[in-house]
């Protein structure tokens, strides 16, 4: 889940991705102690899902990225990119979202707990 801006200025929890030109990327922990093969094989995938994507470029991303019309060659080539970014953050591949979201916050917990130890002692002092 993502947060969404609501009317008062809050935000709400809304249960679809919203994507901008310059986050999408910068929305999880990425493992700092990449090897060179590790880097590699996602850089590879990711070129082919351009390329999988090129073969349609009349295309527009609503269509190519609809479930109902999504070419297979472009499933297969995000589901290696998926794979070889799964394998930078653990030897196994994830069995399902599930698994991958806990581990993800699990990798958050540890990256902020740190900072958390420090607001209480600040909460205390007051």
């Amino acid at each position: 889940m993502r947060g969404q801006k609501k009317g008062d200025g809050g935000v709400a929890m809304a249960p679809h991705p919203r994507y901008s030109t310059g986050i999408v990327y910068n929305n999880y922990l990425w493992p700092t102690q990449l090897k060179k093969r590790q880097k590699e094989a996602v850089e590879t995938a990711a070129q082919g899902v351009l390329d999988a994507r090129a073969l349609y470029s009349d295309s527009s991303l609503a269509d190519l990225y609809s479930p109902l019309t999504m070419p297979a060659e472009l499933t297969k080539a995000h589901q290696r990119l998926d794979r070889a970014v799964d394998l930078c953050y653990r030897p196994q591949a994830f069995t399902t979202e599930m698994d991958r979201m806990e581990h993800l916050f699990s990798l958050y917990e540890q990256m902020f707990a740190p900072l958390l130890a420090v607001e209480k002692q600040k909460l205390r002092r007051r």
